[in-house]
């Protein structure tokens, strides 16, 4: 009797083992399964988020992005603002994207020396200022969020137009801004001395509108290279959103919920959003 039992146990620890094997890749499938997702639509793209890019989309309540595994760094970005998204003081603990192959990201070693020989910042796409009230706000110091954005340029009009996207949310009640922006890789800059595979991008991008939707016409793009000076007027640059769809790398579709027959009439003119809200002429 003992011994027909012993083996009887012993015949169930396969089993057992099975199943805790399997349960355990179901837990890590779920939870990988909430953060990375292919051809997202969130809350942060009301109209419909940028299509072209990689099939690594990330969405979280901050931000949504889609990253690219060859140049490490964000295909494009989307974010809302809302009253209750803002907060000042967060502190910018850098960390590489845990939902993200290491091999597709970078880790914070990868900027040493960077301020120094480059003099470049690491540069927020989704703005922490802008979301720092955000449940997961510090996941907007993920490196996946991050490029390597000249000072000058980073510190001076860009910083700017990122005061102006929160001004926005603040003179209209009710009013979100929803924003999507990305790099532009036109040309060699230069590589990070600390990964020398990494190109630093040629420019930057980004696209707002209020409401909702761009078809109302309270939109503005803007385009910006890394040369851009620091006393630059942000005004100064803006464009339209089919000038920056033609030079993102892969090309993108921004807004791509908009039926096409609206997206062509709004995507080839500039919009009034900077004139009427943003103090630009």
């Amino acid at each position: 009797m003992f011994i027909s039992s012993h083996f009887r146990s012993l015949s169930l620890l396969p089993l057992l083992f099975l199943f805790s094997c399997t349960t355990q890749i179901k837990k890590v499938q779920n939870e990988t399964s909430q953060q990375v997702v292919s051809g997202a639509t969130s809350v942060n793209c009301p109209v419909g988020c940028p299509v072209g890019g990689s099939i690594q989309t990330v969405t979280r309540e901050a931000y949504t992005l889609n990253n690219n595994p060859d140049t490490k760094f964000a295909n494009w970005v989307a974010y809302t603002i809302t009253k209750t998204s803002q907060a000042s003081g967060r502190p910018r603990n850098w960390k590489r994207d845990p939902a993200l192959p290491e091999s597709d990201t970078l880790s914070p070693a990868a900027y040493t020396g960077a301020n120094g020989e480059l003099a470049v910042d690491r540069g927020h796409q989704a703005p922490l200022a802008s979301l720092g009230g955000t449940a997961d706000w510090p996941s907007l110091n993920y490196l996946s969020n991050i490029t390597p954005q000249k000072s000058a340029l980073n510190q001076g009009p860009w910083a700017r137009l990122e005061d102006k996207e929160r001004a926005l949310v603040n003179q209209d009640e009710g009013t979100d801004v929803h924003s999507v922006t990305g790099p532009l890789f036109e040309r060699d800059i230069a590589v990070l001395p600390a990964a020398p595979a990494i190109q630093i991008p040629s420019g930057y991008w980004k696209i707002i509108f209020i409401g909702s939707g761009p078809d109302k016409g309270k939109y503005a793009a803007f385009l910006m290279d890394q040369s851009v000076p620091r006393a630059a007027n942000f005004c100064d640059y803006q464009v339209t959103v089919k000038q920056i769809e033609a030079k993102t790398n892969p090309n993108l579709n921004i807004w791509s919920s908009l039926p096409p027959e609206i997206a062509l009439g709004v995507k080839e003119k500039i919009g009034t959003l900077a004139k009427d809200k943003m103090g630009c002429q």
